[in-house]
């Protein structure tokens, strides 16, 4: 009995080849936990690709892949003086955002992020000139910019782009190659236009491996059922049953992820209402699992467990059976599954 992801591989693969089709050059992503798919099973699928270039999280993760891909992976955590060693190969390449740590990387291969909008790493312009003797001594493989997922401001992303395009040409510094992060294709395809002698390389993760909803399914196997009437203590703290159900217990728990939640930007009056009335209903020990029953996302009877999760299925729904699997809608990026099955 186990957590599953499911997998619609032909309709999965057909995804990856048309986002590949919209954006030439891609570079695949595949960190933390390999978008819930694990690292091994999209180094697979990347070289599946074609890709030449993997990026990865971090060092660390470069020298896990290592063994499963045989073209470049690229290290999108930029590096620091002083950081643990790892013994890397020659094909991987270094993130770079400050000088420092350019002339801390000699004879390495690079690629200098710049400091984009989001101001979370990067070169400034004002360092740029700088970069002329710094670069002398590593093999530059092209440079980076990072760019928000949300433009508040009403800004334009290829502006952005353009912009540092025009920085790093007067500053001299070569431009054969642009990798760019959270661009649509026709937003990339602008900027090949107007840079012709630049190769502009999509780095894409969640879009490429996640953007097809219907592709995968969460579905845990239901282990235990036991009937309870209200009253009725039960669970690790001996709660009581709010009224006549059933103990559902499923596989799926704190160490598949089941529970965790990332912070969310909310947006709107909607969504911050419902998020105080989830917190609200949490105080009184009210929260709701991923896990669906009858058409409806049930309740958790009490927080998950390590393995699994029980929950509370009311009397006038059906009653699930050991061997059933209730559909869980996950996050996959926050989701260790025990098996995939692809069909």
């Amino acid at each position: 009995m186990a957590l599953t992801l499911y997998v619609d591989t032909a309709r999965w693969r057909a995804h990856h080849k048309h986002v590949q089709e919209q954006f030439p050059g891609l570079v695949p992503v595949c960190k933390g936990n390999g978008y819930g798919f694990g690292h091994e099973r999209l180094a697979e699928e990347a070289t599946r690709l074609g890709s030449d270039v993997l990026a990865v999280g971090t060092t660390y993760e470069a020298a896990r892949i290592k063994d499963w891909f045989g073209g470049d992976l690229l290290v999108l955590t930029p590096y620091r003086r002083g950081e643990e060693p790892v013994p890397l190969p020659d094909r991987v390449i270094r993130s770079v955002s400050s000088v420092d740590g350019v002339y801390g990387l000699v004879g390495a291969r690079v690629v200098i992020e710049v400091m984009s909008s989001m101001k979370r790493h990067g070169v400034s312009e004002q360092e740029l000139a700088q970069l002329h003797s710094a670069i002398e001594n590593v093999r530059l493989e092209g440079f980076a910019i990072h760019l928000p997922l949300d433009r508040t401001d009403g800004s334009d992303a290829v502006e952005e782009v353009i912009g540092w395009m025009d920085r790093l040409r007067a500053a001299r510094l070569p431009l054969h190659t642009m990798f760019v992060s959270h661009l649509k294709a026709e937003e990339l395809h602008r900027l090949q236009q107007q840079f012709p002698q630049t190769h502009f390389r999509a780095r894409i993760g969640t879009r490429l491996w996640l953007g097809d909803h219907d592709a995968t399914e969460y579905r845990g196997a239901v282990l235990d059922v036991t009937r309870v009437a209200k009253g009725d203590r039960f669970g690790y703290r001996q709660q009581k049953a709010a009224s006549d159900g059933f103990l559902v217990v499923v596989a799926g728990g704190t160490s598949h992820g089941v529970g965790l939640e990332a912070p969310k930007a909310l947006h709107g009056v909607m969504p911050r209402a419902k998020g105080v009335a989830r917190a609200g209903l949490a105080t009184v020990n009210r929260n709701l699992s991923p896990f669906v029953w009858g058409g409806k996302q049930r309740w958790f009877a009490e927080p998950p467990h390590m393995q699994v999760s029980i929950l509370f299925v009311p009397s006038d729904a059906p009653e699930p059976q050991v061997g059933e699997e209730l559909v869980a809608h996950l996050r996959h990026t926050t989701t260790q599954f025990d098996r995939i099955v692809d069909r």
